[in-house]
């Protein structure tokens, strides 16, 4: 394109974005100082090459997907962070208490506060993450709190009554045998090996083995049943932008959000941040996704958010980058 279509092309992207309304040639042509004649004559050569469009309620256009496209191809220049978000930020990564996937989702709880877009934590599948620890904590009589730790570093706890027929000393002399045979093992694997494997074991040692298996093959199937790690934050963000304002849109985007597998396939292992736009996101044609992923030692995910094609694609993209970059600094560099 010639410089004042590319010139012509960004000023209709961001005031859109900003606006939400078609842009009509009257309103350009203070910023570009010429007639609007010219400038209409401008927005109809790149309505012919595909990049903006015209809407059914007004004569002002709007970009189309192609324009996007090209605008954060070609035409966007990365935003600048105020000195407000920076801080929001830096505060939890500051915080040592957090393990990193803590402090990941946490950044993004605070990315879908500034943007007001959804964001979305993507870890590791069940198959792919490995036993490191279990523990056995009683609060009570008939009452404990299961602790299991997985290589990524996830931590996944859940309060049980105990059955009248086990004893809490059994529970935890069972997981410190698991503990010696099973780490390592995929979440996805452990309630088989514990039967064929694990279980002779137990019974050397536990009277009511068979119970207390059982006991442990539920609590980790209820893992690889629920250790999907998949995070959202601002998940009704999305509901709040015009372009879903039909009830048919909205069921069906909360509908998206709900179907565990096609949410997993926003996952990526690419480390760049890239913006997929409308029909490229494989997710609905209404929105953009914009994503890149992390890894630091064992742990790695992928961290998004999902908003309108009309996205402030500047700011999004500094913002991802930013954690990124807080994450190698705080972790590689062997700060935590």
């Amino acid at each position: 394109m010639q410089i004042r279509q590319d010139e012509l092309l960004k000023e209709i992207v961001e005031i859109y974005i900003k606006t939400v309304k078609p842009i009509g040639s009257k309103s350009l042509c203070k910023k570009f100082n010429c007639s609007s004649a010219t400038i209409r004559n401008e927005m109809v050569l790149l309505e012919e090459e595909g990049y903006i469009e015209k809407t059914h309620a007004s004569s002002g256009r709007i970009p189309s997907e192609k324009g996007y496209k090209y605008y954060v191809d070609h035409l966007m220049r990365p935003k600048e962070l105020t000195g407000d978000d920076i801080l929001k930020l830096q505060a939890i990564f500051r915080n040592k208490d957090l393990i990193l996937s803590d402090t990941v989702t946490q950044c993004m709880e605070i990315i879908s506060e500034i943007t007001n877009y959804t964001s979305i934590v993507l870890g590791k599948e069940a198959k792919d993450n490995n036993l490191k620890q279990v523990s056995i904590i009683p609060i009570s009589d008939d009452k404990v709190v299961t602790v299991l730790v997985t290589n990524h570093g996830s931590v996944h706890n859940k309060q049980v009554m105990i059955p009248s027929n086990i004893n809490i000393n059994e529970l935890i002399r069972t997981s410190e045998i698991i503990n010696k045979m099973l780490i390592g093992t995929p979440i996805d694997e452990i309630s088989s090996r514990l039967e064929f494997e694990i279980k002779p074991e137990i019974a050397k040692v536990i009277k009511r083995y068979d119970e207390v298996t059982k006991f442990f093959q539920q609590t980790f199937s209820d893992l690889a049943f629920n250790n999907s790690n998949v995070f959202f934050s601002g998940k009704t963000n999305i509901l709040k932008q015009p372009e879903y304002n039909d009830p048919k849109k909205i069921k069906d985007i909360i509908s998206k959000f709900d179907d565990q597998e096609l949410v997993s396939k926003i996952e990526t292992n690419d480390r760049e941040v890239n913006i997929y736009i409308g029909n490229e996101s494989k997710f609905d044609p209404d929105v953009t996704i914009i994503k890149t992923s992390y890894k630091v030692d064992d742990e790695e995910g992928t961290i998004a958010l999902i908003g309108p094609k009309r996205m402030e694609y500047d700011k999004v993209v500094t913002l991802l980058n930013f954690v990124k970059e807080q994450i190698e600094k705080r972790w590689i560099d062997g700060k935590r």
